[in-house]
């Protein structure tokens, strides 16, 4: 007993250090706790996650070509234009956009070109900015378990192959998305009268006296007039490409479940067809390789843009970070299916909420299911049971420390988006909470009705 406690705080103290840390730091050090586990706690080390990291690898280099050849600006205007054309019902559809962007996308970071866009509609129209501002920062948040190519959910996809009953794309998506959606409308109808109306806001009113507040106000803000390569579309037109190839090729092999005949349209190799999890790498690899060709854009450029960059920091934390998870798991499976298997058979939401204080923490939802689901897995959880889950892996809106949170506030001119001063009485904290808790039980009902 002594010794389980002994690595779990370990574990825990290299997480909440890697976490303070910042960037890779938390892969490097999750690697640090392998080796103390290994030499010090003479535990044999589990095998990384390589599958999974080699998934977000292939995703985040298309999608990063995606981002030098202009797409994802093509995408932000798309939505701009929405926004603009029907003002009055920007707290309903700013949030619906980012969530869409990042289903489109796989990535959350398309959302900071559009929340100065999101802000100077809602102050133009009289709304208070903080109503489609923190709903929106959420919902790009919550999209992520809904894109086909999000590293969660291809993290997730990579690890069901352990948990006895796995699942394809199309079963991950068919839950997660009406799911995310009805969490976002939720969210989004909570927020429309939400706080005061800015002419009955005090606050406000007092800082309209000061002229330099006024002038700032006055600054129009748009991504309309930024002119995109010609070959912008086309970009987005091969990666949607890709993405619907992947969902396509899981459908199929959904069908192919029930019975039905269907061609086989991958080779058959010993009797089984190729996995999923090796389509999705070379299909993004290739669609990436399109928009290369197609666009004529530098392959410099790739490795320097935001999405790159952004995406493999995440393959180094989750490769360190996993790694130490599933060895200690692994070192443990005993003592944890001993003490805590009963308590998650009898109330299988618990694991949900284990999932959403470690998300609090960790500012990843693949990170956040590297950790956990080793954990389900010792405990003989089934996918379909922890796919009705997945959306709680998002709560790093808790503390309002993550970059989009963040942005929101700085982008909202007017002050109203913002931190209160007990920490915890955010902008986003609510929204957050409504969107999580209503995506998470409409996805646990789908999971039980679909399987």
């Amino acid at each position: 007993m002594l010794m389980f406690w002994m690595q779990f705080l370990l574990v825990l103290g290299a997480i909440l250090l890697g976490i303070r840390k910042g960037g890779v730091a938390l892969g490097l050090i999750g690697g640090l706790g392998v080796a103390v586990l290994v030499f010090f706690f003479r535990v044999a080390p589990s095998e990384p996650p390589i599958a999974v990291m080699l998934i977000i690898l292939a995703v985040v280099t298309a999608a990063a070509t995606l981002e030098v050849a202009g797409g994802l600006d093509y995408l932000v205007q798309v939505a701009e234009k929405l926004l603009r054309a029907h003002p009055k019902y920007v707290t309903i559809l700013a949030p619906l956009c980012t969530f869409f962007l990042t289903v489109c996308a796989g990535t959350g970071h398309a959302v900071y070109a559009l929340l100065p866009v999101i802000a100077d509609v809602a102050q133009k129209t009289r709304t208070r900015p903080e109503r489609p501002m923190a709903i929106a920062s959420v919902a790009s948040q919550m999209g992520i378990t809904a894109s086909p190519v999000a590293a969660a959910v291809t993290t997730f996809l990579g690890m069901s192959a352990k948990m006895g009953t796995p699942v394809t794309l199309f079963d991950i998506l068919k839950v997660t998305m009406p799911a995310g959606l009805v969490g976002v409308l939720a969210a989004a109808a909570w927020s429309l009268n939400r706080g005061k109306d800015l002419d009955q806001d005090p606050e406000y009113q007092d800082r309209l006296k000061d002229p330099k507040f006024r002038a700032g106000l006055e600054r129009s803000v748009t991504t309309l007039d930024k002119k995109l390569p010609a070959t912008a579309k086309l970009s987005v037109a091969l990666f949607f490409g890709g993405v619907g190839f992947i969902v396509l090729l899981a459908l199929r092999d959904t069908i192919a479940r029930t019975g039905v005949s269907l061609p086989q349209i991958l080779p058959v190799i010993d009797g089984k067809a190729v996995p999923m999890t090796t389509v999705v790498q070379f299909v993004m690899l290739a669609f990436g390789a399109f928009i290369l060709f197609a666009t004529k854009v530098k392959a410099a450029d790739i490795a320097k843009s935001s999405v790159f960059s952004a995406g493999m920091i995440a393959v180094v934390s989750i490769f360190g970070i996993a790694w130490m998870s599933d060895t200690f798991v692994s070192a443990n499976k005993s003592m944890l299916i001993g003490k805590i298997g009963t308590m998650v058979q009898m109330a299988p939401w618990t694991f949900a909420l284990a999932m959403f204080a470690v998300s609090a923490f960790v500012k990843s939802q693949a990170a956040t299911l590297t950790v956990m689901i080793p954990f389900g897995i010792a405990l003989k959880l089934p996918a379909t049971l922890m796919l009705g889950l997945l959306p709680a892996s998002y709560a790093y809106f808790f503390f309002a420390f993550y970059p989009s949170d963040l942005a929101a506030i700085n982008m909202d001119r007017t002050g109203t988006t913002r931190i209160g001063k007990y920490l915890l009485n955010h902008s986003f904290m609510l929204p957050g909470l409504i969107g999580v808790t209503v995506s998470t039980a409409v996805a646990y009902g789908l999971s039980r009705l679909a399987f």
